[in-house]
């Protein structure tokens, strides 16, 4: 397997290191987290107009510049190393993704709007009692005449407060937790009906509570075949997971750069922490935990257009391995920073705090172990 890049995706990585680097460096990343927004308007249309970049995964069928899943992994990557908040992973790796597998016939516009920064989705899929399984879906969407009626509630939907437009999943049929009955909606945001409840997460995101009261959505806004969505759920989560893994790599190799730096600084006894032993095989652990979690990544990304058995167990493999990798490397960066680690000042915190989060998103290690086994019992 070629894990070489193409010019075009080495690049990319250039491209978005150097802007990242240039108008995204962690004292304005701060500013714009504390900020009442909680984010950066003017640099998501930068993606858009100066970058080019939501429309970089894209296919040339649909606008855009005929990317796919290792451009999308290089994005998360370069955004993990800066903690970016601004919502692609919901908008373009996630709400893209459903309107390129679901021949949508109005995907194509959509899109266009995604890729000019006027669009932006969040995914309104966990509920309370989910527990990470996908199948667990209590919201109910009712036929009724030329409109479905949504009724529900939706948990910690990231993104939320600045999205225009919502994917929800909802069952037309079935109970929850069955695989038969799912279905998938595009719903305005601002749609009569929707109430939401904002709040910030603790890694700097914005996430909200949404509730879904008696919202009518035209039955033109649905997504892929009713009651049959569960393949179309699970492919656009696994390539969604495979993009978190991306961006765990790039905070991981901030918390092995920043711990490196930090123990040829820091000095006791007259020595730099960084020439005892115990501290050195430590920072050596975190290295190899760091490059086996960047293969893990390399091998699921590459795996996303596999058959769907083969293509989730490759993900569950890598989200499983680089969930425990990313709790190894930021404890272990945390631990060699002494209490310094911890402070709102340190960015070193700030990375440990959005590699915990990314440790539990779309399935915590022991979620995607159980996953695995089961996929490979079948």
């Amino acid at each position: 397997m070629d894990f070489n890049f193409t010019e075009e995706q080495a690049m990319l990585r250039e491209q978005i290191s150097r802007f990242l680097a240039d108008r995204y460096d962690f004292e304005q990343r701060r500013r714009a987290v504390a900020s009442p927004e909680g984010w950066r308007p003017d640099i998501w249309q930068a993606f858009a107009g100066e970058l080019g970049l939501l429309g970089a995964a894209f296919p040339e069928s649909l606008g855009g510049y005929g990317g796919g899943p290792v451009e999308t992994m290089i994005v998360m990557e370069e955004f993990g190393k800066a903690l970016v908040v601004e919502p692609y992973l919901g908008t373009v790796v996630i709400g893209g993704g459903f309107l390129k597998h679901s021949g949508w016939p109005q995907a194509k516009d959509l899109v266009a709007k995604i890729i000019s920064g006027e669009a932006r989705i969040a995914f309104a899929h966990a509920e309370p009692q989910g527990c990470f399984d996908t199948r667990f879906v209590a919201t109910t969407a009712r036929r009724r005449g030329e409109t479905y009626v949504l009724d529900g509630h939706k948990a910690v939907v990231i993104g939320a407060p600045w999205a225009t437009h919502l994917i929800v999943t909802a069952r037309t049929a079935s109970a929850p937790g069955e695989a038969e009955g799912l279905s998938v909606f595009l719903v305005e945001k601002n749609a009569p009906g929707i109430t939401t409840t904002d709040y910030p997460t603790v890694d700097g995101l914005r996430a909200s509570e949404i509730r879904f009261d008696a919202v009518e959505v035209p039955t033109g806004c649905l997504l892929g075949e009713e009651g049959r969505a569960l393949p179309l759920i699970e492919q656009v989560i696994d390539e969604a997971t495979a993009a978190a893994c991306a961006e765990a790599v790039g905070c991981m190799q901030k918390l092995h750069e920043g711990t490196l730096d930090y123990a040829r600084e820091r000095r006791q006894f007259g020595t730099p922490i960084g020439k005892f032993q115990a501290l050195q095989h430590r920072m050596v652990d975190m290295f190899i935990a760091l490059e086996q979690s960047v293969s893990m990544s390399y091998m699921a990304t590459m795996m996303l257009g596999a058959p769907a058995t083969e293509r989730a167990r490759a993900v569950s493999a890598a989200k499983a391995f680089i969930s425990r990798s990313a709790k190894f490397v930021g404890q272990s960066a945390i631990q060699i920073h002494g209490g310094m680690g911890m402070t709102d000042e340190l960015a070193i915190g700030h990375y440990f705090k959005r590699a915990t989060m990314i440790e539990g998103l779309f399935g915590t290690a022991d979620h995607h172990l159980r996953r695995y086994e089961a996929l490979q019992a079948a």
